[in-house]
């Protein structure tokens, strides 16, 4: 390797460890490591003979400050946004909870509560971000285990782990979704059915119905009856319209190309087209609040709930993850993992997907995904086969992942709060008890279901 991609390698190696180190400042080691590189860049421009900058292909490491601010997504950082302002509309409207409590009320006993609002949690996570999903029905199910006297720490935990595997299922379900959709060029419609072979939806789906009867089974023995008619009332249902209506917008243009996958003369949609649709019914949302019905409280509220930590942590991984390809250093892991692998497509498939759950299992998979997926297309064109298959195990493992412990995924910590603050410690075994069996049935279910799909 030559002085600048080891370099590189170092400085992106020491940025993982800080971030895992230090998980609250971890926006502003992304952002640092990004201004390092940038420095590196301008260095470089400087010094155009430097041997120290010269590549192993023989080419000049380069990373100005325009290609920095173009390697960041825009695309994704407005799809979030706007999708996580819309979010918070529609859970002050209080529909989740309406929702929840209606399909309380069906059921006959305990064990089908819990199993129902598992996968309640899961249909709506699909469409909704896994942490709001939580802060949505978790109440819910703490009203419900009150009134009928149980611990409401096996309920909370279902639901956040099923929040977490279904965030897989669509283009808006998670961040990791939204990185995949871009990096893959993906649109709402593919999850469902790409390239006449299904999509990560019904794999998804699979493992979600698989994850339940684990579920069924570890609540086997509560059979008792419930009597909850309860139902929270909804007098604003137009924030439902505008979540309903940003996914059938973004299944609209769905059916047409970005530039880059267009015929010749076909007309195409600009690549923000998805984070354009996603900001314009936030903000509808919000113009109706603000000039409507004068509710300035709500407005605040909503940008206040916007994730900016995991913008800004986003918008400096763009910028490390182009200094390091530029650098040489995606080249130098795909190639390791290649090696690995012995170049056969099943081992290295395998090896994506475990490798990915056992990670995922103790640092952010956002930051991982987002590395990865630029590995990943290195990886395919050392074996000799379409990124595919490997593009959808990475999210099987990486998203499904984060379910094996209480620190591998955002809403099993926002779950694990919501706990604590009712008074509930959550140790980690006893999480594991119930995170662990669900994470092994949901991954192979959807590891066999997409090497069966996508084999090369």
């Amino acid at each position: 390797m030559s002085p600048i991609t080891i370099t590189a390698l170092v400085l992106f190696a020491v940025t993982y460890i800080l971030m895992m180190a230090f998980q609250k400042i971890r926006p502003y080691v992304a952002i640092a490591s990004a201004f390092i590189f940038i420095i590196l860049g301008l260095t470089a421009s400087f010094n155009p003979s430097s041997p120290f900058f010269a590549l192993a292909d023989g080419t000049q490491f380069s990373f100005g400050i325009i290609q920095a601010i173009t390697e960041i997504d825009w695309n994704v950082i407005m799809m979030i946004a706007g999708t996580m302002g819309t979010v918070y509309l529609f859970i002050e409207s209080k529909m989740p909870q309406l929702m929840s409590d209606i399909l309380i009320s069906k059921m006959p006993n305990i064990k089908w509560t819990i199993v129902a609002l598992s996968l309640f949690a899961g249909i709506v996570s699909a469409f909704v971000d896994n942490v709001a999903t939580v802060l949505m029905i978790a109440p819910v199910a703490l009203a419900f285990c009150k009134k009928i006297n149980i611990s409401p720490v096996p309920a909370i935990v279902c639901i956040a782990v099923s929040s977490n595997l279904q965030g897989a299922a669509t283009l808006v379900g998670d961040t990791t979704s939204i990185l995949l959709a871009k990096q893959a060029n993906l649109d709402f419609s593919d999850f469902f059915v790409d390239r006449g072979k299904p999509g990560m939806f019904w794999v998804v789906e699979a493992g979600a119905v698989v994850s339940a009867l684990i579920i069924l089974f570890m609540f086997r023995k509560e059979k008792d009856k419930i009597k909850f008619n309860t139902r929270t009332p909804v007098e604003d249902k137009f924030p439902t319209f505008l979540l309903i209506g940003t996914v059938v917008a973004l299944i609209a243009v769905s059916f047409i190309p970005y530039k880059d996958s267009a015929a010749e003369g076909q007309f195409y949609k600009p690549d923000i087209t998805n984070g354009i649709i996603c900001i314009a019914f936030f903000l509808v949302g919000i113009i109706r609040e603000l000039f409507i019905k004068k509710n300035k409280e709500i407005v605040k509220n909503a940008f206040n709930e916007i994730d900016y930590y995991t913008i800004t942590l986003l918008a400096g991984l763009f910028v490390v993850i182009g200094g390091i390809s530029s650098a040489g250093v995606i080249d130098v892991i795909g190639q390791a993992i290649k090696n690995l692998g012995g170049g056969s497509p099943f081992v290295v498939y395998t090896i994506i997907v475990w490798m990915s759950v056992i990670l995922s299992a103790f640092i952010d998979n956002i930051p991982y995904t987002a590395t990865m997926l630029s590995i990943v297309p290195v990886i395919a064109q050392g074996i000799g086969i379409e990124p595919t298959l490997l593009y959808y195990g990475l999210l099987c493992g990486a998203t499904l992942g984060g379910n094996l412990t209480p620190i591998g995924a955002s809403a099993n910590i926002a779950g694990i709060g919501i706990l604590r603050k009712e008074g509930h410690t959550v140790k980690a075994t006893t999480f594991m008890k119930y995170g662990v069996p669900f994470t092994l049935a949901a991954v192979t279910t959807g590891y066999i279901l997409l090497w069966i799909f996508w084999k090369p």
